[in-house]
């Protein structure tokens, strides 16, 4: 048997999840959908600390720097430039 659940891991799928499905919005708790987004910004915050820090980066290299998947990069990566935030 595994040693435990590997919360990176269940980070991915989450973010692969949301990348694939507007979906999950409406069937998740409120309570995990606060927690996600709670998440969601300190992620944004880390990755737009690593741009100030080393400038832009592809997606393979912040999957790599923050443990992401690369769908789970690029779709940050994307929804911050979308944003202007990048």
């Amino acid at each position: 048997m595994g040693e435990g659940v590997d919360p990176t891991q269940m980070c991915q799928s989450l973010v692969d999840k949301v990348a694939q499905s507007k979906q999950l919005m409406a069937i998740t708790d409120p309570d995990l959908l606060v927690l996600f987004e709670d998440w969601f910004e300190e992620l944004e915050d880390e990755i737009l600390s690593l741009n100030t820090k080393h400038g832009p980066l592809s997606p393979e290299e912040l999957a790599k720097k923050i443990g992401l998947s690369l769908r789970g990069a690029t779709f940050l990566l994307s929804k911050l430039n979308r944003e202007q935030k990048l």
